[in-house]
């Protein structure tokens, strides 16, 4: 839903998946987005994560799967979305991940947009691969500030989001929602103000010692501590 989401997940697939190219394209990408579009449509194989940017007035040959993380905010940006598989006569397959607090969003589709849904059996033998999106974070200032703004804008998209009688942002479970974005600690903002998380435990290292791989990076945070002090 967010282009911050694209760029933590995108970043988190490159580590997590080897062997396939991963590709991240959203709204704030002006003068790359045409490039990283034509390289993908040139792939034998690979997964691109992006924003509704792509989903609609786009065509990318033999897309397999399309994957909603997100619900989109409007059914007919739900029914583009599906669009970008099963294009002039192929076999293609879409998939959208619900809670079970918003499963009436299944019924509004097909009468909003006459689009019938299956539920598809969660899958067994699931690897856990939040340790290592963790210590990916503790690693490296970058991923650990990319995962606090990803939540950030993810909360904030749900909080705006068109069906909000299905999507609301008062029963979202913030604590199982930040240990999914593999999250070391809470962020400061406002939809978390004066609420209590027993269910979420933040890690015990100081994140402001966390440092930056990149080095110039971290010789600019360094001078700005410096200068705060």
């Amino acid at each position: 839903s967010t282009c911050a989401c694209v760029e933590y997940y995108g970043k988190a697939l490159e580590s997590l998946i080897k062997q396939v190219k991963i590709m991240s394209i959203h709204g704030k990408m002006k003068h790359k987005r045409n490039k990283i579009f034509t390289e993908f449509r040139k792939l034998p194989g690979g997964i691109l994560v992006c924003t509704d940017v792509m989903a609609r007035g786009i065509d990318i040959p033999e897309v397999h799967w399309v994957l909603q993380y997100d619900p989109p905010s409007s059914a007919s940006a739900f029914v583009h979305r599906c669009g970008r598989t099963a294009r002039i006569g192929n076999v293609g397959s879409a998939l959208v991940f619900l809670l079970p607090m918003e499963e009436s969003y299944v019924n509004f589709l097909s009468i909003n947009q006459k689009c019938p849904m299956q539920e598809m059996k969660p899958q067994t033998n699931v690897l856990d691969l939040l340790p290592k999106l963790k210590s990916m974070a503790l690693a490296d200032r970058a991923v650990f500030e990319k995962g606090m703004k990803a939540f950030v804008s993810y909360v904030q998209a749900y909080a705006k989001h068109e069906c909000n009688l299905i999507f609301r942002i008062k029963d979202l479970d913030f604590a199982s929602l930040a240990k999914g974005f593999a999250l070391l600690k809470m962020p400061k903002m406002p939809e978390l103000r004066g609420k209590c998380f027993p269910d979420f435990t933040p890690v015990t290292v100081n994140t402001d010692s966390i440092s930056f791989k990149d080095k110039n990076r971290e010789k600019q945070r360094q001078k700005k501590l410096e200068q705060q002090r």
